[in-house]
């Protein structure tokens, strides 16, 4: 092994001295270089290696260079480049060959000796190793779109970059992102010739030395990857996705043509074929920006939005007529439509005008899905909003209550409709809450009891109020019976001071479950008295550590410090802190130590 360190390093000796000779590096910082390539040498060429020490190595190489590059800069010396720079080069890329062959399935160590070829000017080593990665990683699609990008950015290739793509449709036939990039990648070339013969004719060099092929100038290739894309993928977000691409480019208009008419023809029965194609009026409709009053502007704006409802309302009436056929696809419709309504109401103006119809228009058009039983959950908080912002307060009970009967078993839905009925000051509230605990899932009405105690503690008796804490402490579901003896000990304090608060915890602290919330609200009860007694602060922390003595160390350890206070007495910390040890468990002991040593010297 020392011989071949040794040969390593003699292999450095021409560049170093180079280094030295044209004032970039000193003597001391070769010997240094020489010093520290041997220890990493060493470290290549044990007989079980390790990848860290292969990254060391090259860290530390591509730093030497990097300090090079600026040292140069420095002096303003840029020659010998040969003799200095590319044996390091080279030196890096055997070392990446060694560490790529060892662990050939670290994508991350194969996409470094990628970047490294791309900084450092070696882009003739990029196609290797995609080459070599590629033949390890087939199954990967990003690695082969991330291959043939570099062929047609770096190497200006499209020939190479059309042959990996064809070569990743091998592996990956129905990938969508394959043919997407593909796609525009054929667009690119395309791009790219008619740049070329423009530049050409400009300078009235004869094209005859130059073949520009008609059909490839106008996009043919790109049709044909379209088609075939469209024979493997058949859905309407590709196809739509394929036009997008399209519509980058200002010669596409015949192949934008082609894709519009087989969307229409072939997804018709989609909601996102409608979806985009109303959108596109809205944005293919002549500027208003043009006219020039703000008035003619919106005027201009509501026309457009109009014909973008049209292109919805047929969406909705053909596939109302396909139900039976496409059963699922007329609620994402009525979403689509829905979400454009929201969307355009959201938009900023100045004209009353545009702003009512746009309100007036989602509006009805929320209230003929609700209908049509088509309104997704979600766009009833929206539909409330408006109506509570326009001030129809009938309207907005209207609609909460048929929220609730549409989606009666969703926590969601009888949460903002109970909010609308408080906010309206519904008399029927009190009844609602009991039928919405009565239909929802148990397990997930913790905030119907939040809800409801809120609502409660502003409206009703204290006697009403109290039997609801009664109830809901009784609550089968852990989560909702723990919440509603914290909230009935705080409303006890808030309502009867100390006294009431203390009874209230004499009642429950034996009624499990118990959070430690609730005692520790109690400790802190205790303390915000004039004067707190010790016996009651111990009791409480005792029956804590009852319930939480086994894994909360932050517990034992606020105990100790409130011995250590002005009312505790510190002999019991010793006592405190055994009885800690003994009944902590697992990782609890450990943090505990490693806690109490850090309050014993002052760092906690």
């Amino acid at each position: 092994m020392a011989e071949i360190v040794q040969h390593r390093i003699e292999e450095r000796i021409p560049e170093l001295e180079q280094l030295e000779r044209v004032g970039l590096f000193t003597k001391k910082e070769v010997k240094s270089i020489i010093k520290r390539a041997t220890a990493l040498e060493y470290k290549l060429h044990r007989l079980i290696v390790n990848k860290d020490d292969f990254i060391a190595y090259i860290q530390y190489e591509i730093n030497v260079l990097e300090l090079i590059k600026k040292r140069r800069a420095h002096i303003h010396y840029q020659f010998k480049r040969e003799e200095i720079e590319f044996p390091v080069i080279h030196r890096i890329n055997s070392v990446f060959r060694r560490a790529t062959k060892k662990w050939k399935d670290d994508v991350q160590l194969w996409l470094s000796h990628v970047a490294f070829c791309k900084k450092w000017a070696t882009k003739g080593q990029i196609s290797k190793v995609f080459s070599s990665m590629l033949a390890i990683h087939p199954d990967k699609p990003a690695l082969w779109i991330l291959a043939a990008k570099s062929e047609l950015e770096d190497r200006n290739s499209s020939e190479s970059a059309r042959h990996l793509f064809l070569r990743a449709l091998r592996f990956h036939p129905k990938d969508k992102k394959v043919y997407l990039e593909y796609f525009r990648m054929e667009l690119l070339h395309c791009e790219k010739l008619r740049k070329q013969k423009e530049e050409l004719e400009k300078a009235e060099m004869d094209l005859g030395e130059y073949e520009f092929s008609p059909e490839i100038l106008s996009g043919k290739l790109a049709e044909v990857v379209y088609r075939d894309a469209t024979g493997k993928v058949k859905e309407a977000e590709f196809v739509i996705s394929l036009l997008n691409i399209a519509a980058i480019f200002d010669f596409t208009k015949e192949l934008q043509d082609l894709i519009l008419q087989d969307l229409q023809t072939n997804y018709a029965a989609d909601s996102l074929t409608w979806n985009f194609m109303a959108k596109r009026e809205l944005e293919a409709a002549g500027a208003g920006g043009e006219l020039p009053t703000a008035k003619g502007r919106a005027s201009d704006i509501n026309r457009r939005e109009e014909r973008c409802c049209q292109v919805y309302e047929e969406g909705v009436k053909s596939l109302n007529t396909e139900t039976v056929a496409v059963p699922c696809d007329l609620e994402p419709m009525w979403s689509s439509y829905v979400t454009f309504c929201l969307e355009r109401l959201k938009r900023k103006t100045n004209v009353e005008e545009l702003k009512e119809k746009r309100q007036q228009r989602l509006l009805g058009v929320l209230q003929r899905a609700h209908d049509s039983s088509m309104l997704k959950e979600c766009y009833y908080k929206n539909w409330l909003q408006v109506l509570l912002s326009t001030g129809d307060a009938e309207g907005a009970a209207s609609v909460a209550m048929a929220a609730t009967q549409r989606h009666s078993r969703s926590v969601s839905v009888w949460s903002l409709s109970l909010q609308t009925m408080m906010q309206l000051g519904s008399g029927d509230v009190g009844r609602l809450f009991q039928e919405a605990l009565s239909l929802v899932n148990p397990k997930e009405s913790l905030p119907l009891w939040q809800l409801q105690v809120q609502w409660s503690v502003a409206n009703q008796s204290p006697e009403e109020t109290e039997n609801l804490f009664t109830r809901g402490q009784l609550s089968a579901v852990a989560a909702v019976s723990m919440e509603i003896k914290e909230n009935y000990l705080d409303w006890s304090y808030s309502t009867g001071g100390y006294k009431k608060a203390r009874k209230t915890f004499t009642s429950l602290q034996e009624n499990r479950p118990l959070s430690k919330a609730f005692f520790t609200r109690m400790i802190e009860i205790e303390k915000e008295q004039e004067t707190p007694k010790m016996n009651s602060l111990r009791d409480y922390y005792e029956r804590a550590l009852q319930e939480f003595g086994t894994s909360d160390d932050d517990l034992w350890l606020q105990y100790i410090q409130e011995e250590l206070g002005p009312r505790g007495q510190p002999e019991n910390c010793g006592k405190i802190h055994w009885r800690a040890m003994k009944f902590l468990e697992g990782e609890s002991v450990e943090r505990f130590t490693c806690r109490h040593t850090l309050f014993q010297t002052g760092r906690l």
